[in-house]
């Protein structure tokens, strides 16, 4: 898939309009921004919302930052409009995540790989986790597990990324796991982790391979199982009830970092600016807070770290999608 700079220069603004007219009503040239590439409601408007209320809580920014959305091609759209539209844009910020790293191994947004923007940092770090409705017939991963093994092409896995997105490798490691092979797994995509849980909801899909962050609110609600995390060890409150997938026989683990890119062209004063923007926002208590209240774990990697530890793991993504029989 493969996008051109004029007609990313003729839609993009169609995507952005209705975003501008819901934001700073003063916004100016000046004014911050962050791109959420998907809908809202999923785990990119999440780590978007992470930062706009983060700085403007802690003082780090002035103005209220805009939040925009730009979804389409689970990410590359908005990839591909930041290198060849705003590709030197000192204000504006993009939403990214382990996804968009497993995107970019996969050559799923067209002629751009991992080096072509500037990797800023990552505030935050989530795990995968396997959902059904609450009124489903399995109570354990085990028990789905053992149903998947009888009739792989009867359960609908649904998520919000297409076949080799992060949300799909969660299902098919998982399967993987089970002794299922991934290429027999009955997948939806959808755009977004928010459009997916109302099609869980909605009895569109019967299984939700998600974040577990994006779950939070609905924990309490009464309509959703979460049958497994794929975290190292079970996580805290809310989380203390969900057994991990590992512990039920399954070793399966799905970080999934939330962080930010800029253009390529952006000089680097910018780029510094916004590096360290992003650190002492991760060093504030208030922010500690806030980011323990959209059930995130830490994670503090900035600068070239951070930018080395994306190039890295999109190497290590390229290997794993051999592992899991996706074709290169």
């Amino acid at each position: 898939m493969k996008f051109n700079s004029a007609f990313l220069r003729w839609s993009a603004p169609l995507v952005m309009g209705a975003a501008l007219m819901t934001g700073n009503a003063h916004a100016q040239s000046e004014t911050t921004e962050c791109i959420a590439p998907a809908k809202p409601g999923g785990g990119y408007d999440l780590t978007c919302r992470l930062a706009a209320n983060g700085l403007q809580e802690t003082g780090l920014i002035d103005k209220p930052m805009m939040v925009s959305y730009m979804p389409g091609g689970i990410g590359a759209v908005a990839y591909n409009h930041v290198n060849g539209v705003r590709d030197d844009d000192p204000n504006l910020i993009v939403a990214a995540s382990t996804g968009a790293a497993v995107n970019l191994a996969l050559g799923k947004f067209g002629q751009y790989d991992a080096d072509e923007v500037r990797w800023v940092g990552a505030l935050g770090v989530d795990y995968g986790a396997i959902v059904v409705k609450a009124d489903a017939p399995w109570k354990t991963l085990d028990e789905l597990m053992k149903d998947l093994k009888g009739q792989p092409n009867k359960i609908v896995f649904g998520a919000g990324g297409t076949v080799g997105s992060q949300d799909w490798m969660k299902a098919a490691l998982t399967a993987k796991a089970a002794g299922i092979s991934p290429r027999e797994l009955r997948y939806v995509a959808f755009e977004g982790g928010g459009e997916s849980l109302a099609a869980l909801l909605g009895d569109h899909i019967e299984v939700f391979t998600g974040d577990l962050s994006e779950l939070r609110p609905h924990l309490e609600s009464g309509k959703i199982r979460v049958l497994a995390s794929l975290s190292e060890e079970r996580m805290g409150e809310p989380y203390e009830g969900i057994p991990t997938a590992a512990e039920q026989g399954y070793d399966v683990q799905w970080p999934i970092w939330r962080g930010y890119y800029m253009g390529p062209d952006v000089n680097d004063e910018a780029y510094q600016k916004w590096v360290s923007k992003l650190e002492k926002l991760a060093g504030k208590e208030k922010f500690a807070e806030m980011r323990e209240a959209r059930g995130l774990f830490p994670m503090s990697r900035f600068g070239d770290s951070f930018d080395t530890y994306v190039k890295d793991q999109v190497v290590q993504f390229k290997q794993l999608a051999e592992e899991v029989g996706l074709k290169q």
